[in-house]
């Protein structure tokens, strides 16, 4: 029963991540990302991960759409227009996301993926405690590489969105 939920919360995030990059009004595509991330915290509950889908909904849901929305009423969007972004129409995107689809199932296909079993018997509950020493012990180092990338996106954004002064 488990992994039909887990089936169903999956694709129907997957299919809500791709209609927040095909639909053109900004605001569907918000909306299509908040169902991804109410996806994505139900999974996390599945994964039995309370604490990490507490965190999906109150930051993601409740903050990060929150300004999207703000963002998108205040630069008063009506249509983005895919042309400015992408030259030659929508082929080349397709195009690469079917290739990176094909790559992505070959490595998932060859890999030892679905034959490895978890044999410890520890379960672990998502506590804060548990993520806590997760994240500043064992995955430091992906933690600060995550750390740094987001700090390269902040800082793009704000060379991105500055003006120019005449």
């Amino acid at each position: 029963m488990e992994q039909i939920f887990f089936f169903i919360f999956a694709i129907l995030a997957v299919v809500s991540a791709m209609a927040v990059v095909s639909f053109k009004n900004p605001v569907h595509s918000v909306i299509s990302l908040l169902v991804c991330f109410i996806q994505m915290a139900a999974l996390f509950v599945l994964l039995r991960s309370p604490f990490l889908a507490a965190v999906q909904i109150f930051v993601y849901v409740g903050a990060v759409l929150v300004l999207f929305l703000f963002v998108i009423m205040m630069l008063d969007i009506r249509k983005a227009s895919m042309d400015r972004f992408v030259p030659g129409g929508h082929f080349w995107p397709v195009a690469i996301l079917v290739v990176l689809i094909i790559e992505m199932v070959l490595i998932v296909s060859k890999s030892k993926i679905s034959s490895i079993v978890v044999s410890s018997p520890i379960r672990l509950d998502g506590s804060v405690k548990e993520v806590g020493e997760a994240l500043f012990s064992k995955y430091i180092l992906p933690f600060e590489v995550v750390s740094f990338i987001l700090l390269v996106a902040l800082l793009g954004a704000i060379v991105l969105g500055r003006k120019e002064l005449r």
